[in-house]
C-alpha cells in the first residue's frame, strides 16, 4: 500500500521534472525527435459470445441473428491465431464464472489446440475466486503444468461494477474474494512456476524456452497496437496520414453501427486523442515497472532522447525513498521494481474495503520468442 501511493507521487515528481527540464534540454538541443517506429501490432476484438461470464466487463453482445461473415469481412484482416484456455480446472468454479463448458471440455479444448499450433498455446488460470482455496487451486495449476506449452498466465479476479457476479457478492449471495488467500496463491504459484522452469517476465506473466508473448511484450515496451473491431482500443502513429504524434483510437461500441461506418467511411474510428509527450512517459514507465527488465537507459531514450534516467529520477526524493526501502533499483542498465512491486497487484474493488497485495520481480535478459500473434479470447472454449 505504502508503495502504490510513493509510486504514484514519484510519477508526478517525474512529470513535473521532465516538463521543466524539457523546456531547459529544448532551448539547448532543439525539440526532440518522436519515437519512429513502422513497427505495431494487431488487436482483433470479436464482439459476441455465446453467454457472458459473471465476472465479465468487456464490450460483448450475445450473438443472435449474427452475420459472421459480414463481421469477419469488416474486421478486414487476415491474423495468426494463438489459442488461450482461459479460467479455472475446476468444475464449480467454471459454473460460477458463467462459463458454459466443464474443465474435462477444457482439457480436450487444450489437447486439440496444442495439436494444431503446438508449441503455440499459452493457458490462462485465475485466481482469488470467492470461496477459492489455495490448496486445491495449486493443484489445478500444476495439472496445467503436465499439459500446457510454454506459456502460463496467473490472473486474479477483478470484480467489476456492473458485473452478475460483482452483484451476488455485493449483495452476500457470495463471499467477497480474501485477499490473503489471493496472495498466497499467487505466490505459491510463482515459486511452483519457477521450479518448472519457467520465468517470470510480467507480472501475470510467466515463460520458459524463450515463449514470451511478442503481442503482450508490444503494449509493456509502449510500443504501437491497431485495434480493430467494436470497441477496441489502439494507439499509434498514424503516419499515413504525415503525423508525427501517437494518437489514442477507440472504435464504436455497437456492432451494428461500427459495421456500417466500416462499410461506409473504411474504419469504425470514433475517437481520436493526441497523446501528449508527459502522457507517452507516464505509460512508458507504467508498463515498463510490470516487467523483470524494467525501463532500460536504452529503451528510456527512445522516447525521450533529451533527458536521461538519471536526469528524471536522479535528484528524486521519493525515488530515494524507494532506493533505500529496497523496492526500486536505479542503475546503468535501467530503472525497476525490486522486492514487493505492486505493479498489478489488487484484491477486489473498494466496494468491499480490501487490502492490496504485491508480486515480486527478478532482473533477467529480456529472450526473444518466436514470430508473435494475435491473442483473442476463447470465452467459448
Amino acid at each position: 500500500m505504502a508503495f502504490l501511493g510513493a509510486r504514484a507521487r514519484c510519477s508526478a515528481a517525474a512529470a513535473a521534472k521532465v516538463a521543466q527540464r524539457r523546456r531547459l534540454a529544448e532551448d539547448a538541443r532543439g525539440p526532440p525527435s518522436p519515437p519512429g517506429s513502422q513497427r505495431a501490432v494487431l488487436y482483433v476484438h470479436w464482439p459476441y459470445c455465446e453467454k457472458r461470464c459473471s465476472y465479465c466487463n468487456f464490450n460483448k453482445y450475445i450473438p443472435r441473428g449474427v452475420d459472421e461473415a459480414a463481421v469477419r469481412r469488416c474486421l478486414v484482416t487476415e491474423a495468426q491465431t494463438l489459442l488461450r484456455l482461459s479460467g479455472s480446472l475446476d468444475d464449480t468454479e467454471l459454473q460460477l464464472l458463467g462459463r458454459t463448458h466443464s474443465a474435462s471440455d477444457a482439457l480436450q479444448t487444450l489437447a486439440e489446440a496444442r495439436r494444431l499450433f503446438p508449441g503455440r498455446v499459452s493457458v490462462d488460470l485465475m485466481l482469488g475466486l470467492p470461496a477459492q482455496q489455495v490448496g486445491p487451486w495449486l493443484g489445478q495449476l500444476r495439472e496445467l503444468l503436465r499439459r500446457c506449452d510454454d506459456h502460463v498466465s496467473l490472473y486474479q479476479l477483478s470484480l467489476e461494477r456492473g458485473t452478475a457476479l460483482f452483484t451476488q457478492v455485493q449483495r452476500g449471495t457470495l463471499p467477497a474474494p480474501d485477499p490473503e488467500l489471493a496472495a498466497e496463491m499467487y505466490q505459491e504459484g510463482r515459486a511452483i512456476l519457477r521450479e518448472a522452469g519457467f520465468r517470470q517476465y510480467e507480472v501475470s506473466n510467466f515463460a520458459r524456452n524463450g515463449a514470451l508473448s511478442t503481442h503482450n511484450w508490444t503494449y509493456w515496451q509502449c510500443g504501437q497496437y491497431l485495434g480493430v473491431g467494436p470497441g477496441a482500443h489502439g494507439r499509434f502513429v498514424p503516419q499515413g496520414a504525415g503525423s508525427h504524434t501517437r494518437e489514442a483510437r477507440i472504435q464504436t461500441l455497437e456492432p451494428d453501427n461500427w459495421m456500417k461506418e466500416v462499410m461506409l467511411f473504411g474504419h469504425g474510428t470514433r475517437k481520436r486523442v493526441p497523446l501528449g509527450e508527459l502522457e507517452l512517459l507516464e505509460e512508458v514507465l507504467a508498463m515498463g515497472l510490470r516487467t523483470d527488465v524494467g525501463i532500460t537507459h536504452q529503451h528510456w531514450q527512445q522516447f525521450e532522447p533529451p533527458l536521461t534516467l538519471w536526469d528524471v529520477f536522479g535528484t528524486s526524493r521519493e525515488v530515494k525513498m524507494l532506493l533505500e526501502q529496497g523496492l526500486l533499483l536505479l542503475d546503468h542498465r535501467c530503472v525497476r521494481g525490486r522486492g514487493t512491486l505492486l505493479g498489478n497487484w489488487f484484491g477486489p474493488s473498494d466496494d468491499f474495503k480490501s487490502e492490496s497485495k504485491g508480486d515480486a520481480m527478478s532482473g533477467a535478459t529480456p529472450v526473444e520468442d518466436p514470430a508473435g500473434a494475435v491473442s483473442l479470447c476463447s470465452d467459448h472454449l
